[in-house]
């Protein structure tokens, strides 16, 4: 229990980081009315089940701002 306590600090940062970027990422794929590959539901499992990966993956390969 007390190896939890001390690594804690350390995970917090990295979990709240993740969801950010998930629910960004998320947000902006909604917002779009098109996506490379034409495909939204393709992006948001990629995004959800991939994770942080899922997230960066998606927002270099997005494509062209409209």
């Amino acid at each position: 229990m007390n190896e939890l306590k001390e690594i804690l600090p350390f995970v917090i940062p990295f979990v709240l980081i993740n969801y950010t970027l998930i629910i960004v990422a998320l947000i902006d794929l909604y917002k779009r009315k098109k996506v490379r590959f034409n495909n939204k539901w393709i992006w948001a499992a990629i995004i959800v089940f991939v994770n942080l990966l899922g997230s960066i993956v998606y927002f270099l390969a997005r494509g062209d701002d409209e």
